[in-house]
């Protein structure tokens, strides 16, 4: 790898990404420092892998937060994290991911420097290698600061297929935590409505959470509830299975600070995203025993029963006064660029 420079400019310009000297030096000083890697350092074209023994998962993610740094996290980390995510639920373990980043015009080089090292510490955290990227400049105006947009490959570890069409009547659904804190944290961090708050998002990687329940006999189905939340997630499980989905709102673990901030401004909970938690669907025989399993980790410690599959095709929710509401299917985006 090339001997690291000292960084030389304050902001982003059109130069760094033209392929020319002021790239070569971005890719030096910034990328290269932090992600480096024996696969990443061999400066070619594509990337040689290892043999991988067992069936290897793909998947790909974008990234547009704003604001770029948040409480609890920042768009480097949430795009790790988000990608391994995709992958643990599906019941693999993450290995290798690849990094694509469009950089605005004008962005802070100390932001972007901060960025990629957070981006580094939570790939490191979870022994993930990033092995190709490709670096891009757009005009200013063009870019909202930064986008990421990855791609992971991981190794199927369980014992089970984990299949949303294996989904029957009986089945009961498990949240490891509180819902909604990512798109209230990044509701409080913009501070568009003149609040503020110490709440921080849940952005973390879920994998404790999935190869803790690797081996609980009768799970059929984990999910993380990003854009659109709980609700989205209930609305996927109903149209795919073709049964009802019905939700015990007493039994949702909800922070305080979350559903106030949504009280006053109009939002509801059950539609925010949340990145760092984990929605499965296990028969009735084994959801004490995953439940106990999720809350002896330090992720898992609030996790609850919250429902149930049953006949019909809607998904319901008993209020806590003893009525019933339909959650509808959701059409407009109530926080958009969150994730």
């Amino acid at each position: 790898m090339t001997e690291t420079k000292d960084i030389t400019w304050a902001h982003i310009s059109l130069a760094h990404g033209n392929g020319g000297r002021y790239m070569r030096e971005l890719i030096e000083t910034i990328f290269s420092r932090y992600l480096s890697n024996p696969v990443l350092n061999t400066q070619a074209d594509a990337a040689s892998l290892p043999d991988m023994e067992g069936n290897i998962m793909i998947s790909t993610d974008g990234f547009t937060v704003q604001p770029l740094e948040f409480p609890g996290g920042d768009i480097g980390s949430l795009s790790i994290h988000g990608t391994l995510n995709d992958l643990a639920v599906a019941g693999a373990i993450p290995k290798y991911m690849t990094v694509n980043v469009f950089i605005e015009e004008g962005l802070e080089v100390s932001q972007l420097e901060r960025i990629v090292q957070s981006m580094a510490s939570a790939a490191k955290e979870n022994n993930i290698a990033i092995v190709a990227g490709d670096t891009k400049v757009v005009p200013k105006g063009q870019g909202s600061g930064l986008y990421l947009a990855t791609t992971g490959i991981g190794i199927k570890s369980g014992q089970h297929t984990l299949n949303i069409k294996n989904i029957n009547i009986g089945d009961r659904i498990v949240v490891s935590g509180p819902v909604g804190d990512h798109g209230t944290a990044i509701m409080l961090a913009r501070e568009e409505f003149g609040m503020h708050g110490a709440l921080q998002s849940d952005a973390a990687s879920v994998l404790p959470l999935t190869q803790a329940v690797d081996s609980i006999a009768g799970l059929k189905f984990m999910r993380d509830p990003t854009r659109g939340g709980l609700a989205t997630v209930m609305h996927e499980i109903q149209q795919a299975s073709g049964l009802g989905v019905y939700l015990y709102e007493e039994q949702i673990p909800i922070r305080d600070e979350v559903q106030t901030v949504c009280d006053m401004l109009g939002y509801d909970p059950l539609y925010l995203a949340c990145e760092g938690r984990v929605v499965a669907v296990v028969d009735d025989n084994n959801a004490e025993a995953l439940l106990a399993c999720w809350q002896q980790l330090p992720q898992g410690q609030e996790a609850a029963i919250i429902g149930k599959i049953n006949q019909g095709n809607q998904v319901v929710l008993r209020t806590t006064l003893g009525g019933e509401r339909l959650l509808d299917e959701l059409e407009d985006d109530p926080l958009p660029r969150i994730c």
